[in-house]
């Protein structure tokens, strides 16, 4: 075994369960599946699995929120953008959810693999390698609103302290007490894996009916 080889180099890729091996320093597109991807995320648990709840709230979840966010601000949002949104986190299927704090004590290195990643993985699915800034603009403000959610909702956040770090979100339903609250329900993991491939689907069929209709438009 390699831990018996000093002298081999250390191992840098993954194997996926679709039997694709994921090189993490340097990602092909062609090794990305979603069924991975979905996989992978509804086992990852958000805020280090300190949520209430009989499971953990997992970035399969937290991905499929912070869309309906983005949607909620955005209606008229192109499938394309909503597609991005859905994979904002998408590289944590390999590189797990380290929570911020950590992040930004680990520095640059992290990031570099993380920005690799999502460069892969958005090509992989026909995105731009790097995102217009409206999209990522707004895929930022939706992850900060999902956050403060979470916060309140799951990881045991009073308002006042999550609206300090998050800001308090405006235009969402309120609670008898008038605080903004969604009703968050960590699922099974099996279950956020069928809603996360379920969402994908849904915004790849829009996709290619948007597309249809822009070609016919131009008479292709």
């Amino acid at each position: 075994m390699a831990a018996d080889r000093p002298d081999l180099p250390p191992r840098a890729w993954q194997r996926m369960l679709s039997g694709r091996r994921l090189d993490l320093l340097d990602p092909s597109p062609l090794d990305v599946e979603i069924a991975d991807i979905a996989h992978g995320l509804a086992r990852v648990a958000r805020w280090n699995g300190q949520t209430r709840g009989d499971h953990a709230f997992s970035v399969a979840e937290h991905c499929l929120l912070v869309e309906d966010i983005a949607r909620r601000l955005r209606p008229d949002l192109a499938p394309q953008w909503r597609l991005a949104v859905l994979l904002h986190d998408a590289p944590e299927y390999v590189i797990g959810d380290m929570i911020s704090p950590f992040k930004a004590v680990m520095g640059g290195d992290y990031k570099a693999v993380e920005h690799r990643l999502q460069e892969a993985i958005h090509v992989r699915f026909g995105l731009p390698a790097r995102l217009p800034e409206t999209v990522r603009k707004l895929t930022k403000r939706a992850d900060i609103i999902a956050a403060y959610f979470e916060a309140v909702e799951l990881a045991g956040f009073d308002d006042a302290e999550a609206g300090r770090l998050f800001g308090r979100p405006r235009g969402f339903p309120l609670d008898a007490f008038g605080q903004p609250r969604l009703g968050l329900v960590p699922l099974p993991a099996a279950q956020a894996q069928g809603a996360f491939l379920d969402r994908f689907r849904d915004i790849e069929t829009r996709r290619e009916l948007a597309d249809k209709c822009r070609n016919r438009a131009h008479g292709r």
